[in-house]
């Protein structure tokens, strides 16, 4: 075992520290307050390669070599804001399922649109829908294949650039009578006629990411925008899900880091009784278990990672990683909002804004509790 970081590792983790540090803490909270797409910020990232970090090099992105470097970048990001790390990640969320699903012509074709460093290209993948989030069955988005082409109908939710994106992918059912065996996933172009924007939601938390329903009105797609063969496409999603659970779980560790970061300075500097609270054991024990849960949420993140680079099943311990991080980072921000008192519950302090963002972790890419159904299956 290795738990050292390659050259390359550290100098990715420089670099996207800085960004965040740099560029994204400093309007953090006005984006969050004001509910806007950091587009000053995503054009900054596309200038400096962040936006296609995961994209190989030879279809035009930065290719970082391995799904733990992409942690690596992720956790900084994450630190950073939540919402504008999401903002980001959104344009992964098209190329991933192209990378894992399509062909070497569609992988030329579509990767290439998300790594111009002169132009911001969004991304969005469509899954979700009002009645059919974890359960993929019940989706009723419907794909009719006439001629050359399928014609789409049904409305997503929860879709992360929902409705500005340049480029969806979007699953749908081919066989409805087929269940899991009945879904097929298709790129769609985001100019295609029919697609519109549904409802813009305002979140809890991760208010700096656009998230809302998308329609599909007779919505047109050419045969060869398919990804794989047609009724084929639930086990590529669960494979993208698969791999997209360590993503999570090394976000929500970049929240919690965050938030114990700043309360354990808060700690050091507000004094109590005539010294730093730090010095109180009720304190100081609490710092403790928030570091160690923070250390072992990353340790759980990159052994996940670590398995699907080498090639094998992560569905376990992708599940465990994700379960455990999406509570651990509600925890840790909650202590830390704790740690803070009255301040912490103010708006003035960023605790308050980490403790909200800090709660989609346990639900989205699979809520906690289907991440144990998922584990209790692999038992």
């Amino acid at each position: 075992m290795n738990f050292e970081l390659t050259p390359e590792q550290r100098e990715l983790k420089e670099w996207a520290h800085t960004f965040a540090e740099k560029e994204i803490r400093p309007v953090a909270a006005y984006y969050d307050e004001h509910e806007e797409m950091p587009w000053d910020v995503l054009k900054k990232a596309a200038k400096v390669g962040l936006l296609s970090y995961t994209i190989p090099e030879e279809y035009g992105g930065n290719g970082v070599p391995d799904l733990i470097s992409s942690l690596v970048v992720g956790e900084e990001l994450f630190w950073g804001c939540a919402g504008i790390a999401t903002a980001i990640g959104g344009i992964g969320l098209a190329s991933i399922p192209i990378l894992e699903m399509g062909s070497e012509e569609q992988k030329k074709k579509w990767l290439p649109l998300f790594c111009d460093p002169d132009q911001v290209r969004l991304g969005a993948m469509c899954l979700t829908e009002p009645g059919a989030g974890s359960d993929v069955v019940s989706m009723t988005t419907r794909a009719v294949r006439q001629g050359d082409e399928y014609v789409i109908n049904g409305t997503k939710t929860f879709i992360t650039n929902g409705g500005i994106a340049d480029v969806y992918v979007v699953f749908a059912k081919t066989n409805p009578e087929a269940g899991y065996a009945g879904v097929s996933a298709f790129i769609v172009d985001g100019k295609t006629p029919g697609i519109s924007s549904g409802k813009k939601f305002k979140k809890l938390g991760l208010r700096a990411s656009h998230t809302a329903e998308v329609r599909f009105d007779d919505v047109h797609v050419p045969v060869e925008n398919r990804l794989g063969e047609e009724n084929m496409a639930f086990l590529g999603a669960m494979k993208m899900l698969e791999h997209s659970r360590p993503t999570v779980a090394i976000a929500a560790v970049g929240v919690a880091r965050a938030a114990y970061e700043y309360a354990l300075s808060y700690a050091k500097e507000r004094v109590q009784f005539g010294k730093p609270i730090y010095y109180n054991q009720a304190i100081s024990f609490t710092l403790t278990d928030m570091l160690t849960k923070i250390e072992a949420g990353r340790l759980l993140a990159y052994r996940a990672a670590w398995l699907a680079d080498e090639g094998k099943s992560c569905n376990m311990e992708g599940s465990m990683a994700k379960a455990f991080c999406g509570d651990m980072a509600m925890e840790v921000a909650t202590n830390a909002v704790q740690i803070l008192g009255g301040y912490g519950y103010m708006r003035d302090y960023p605790v308050e804004k980490w403790l909200r963002d800090a709660k989609i972790m346990s639900i989205y890419e699979g809520t906690t509790q289907i991440q144990k159904r998922v584990m209790t299956r692999m038992m």
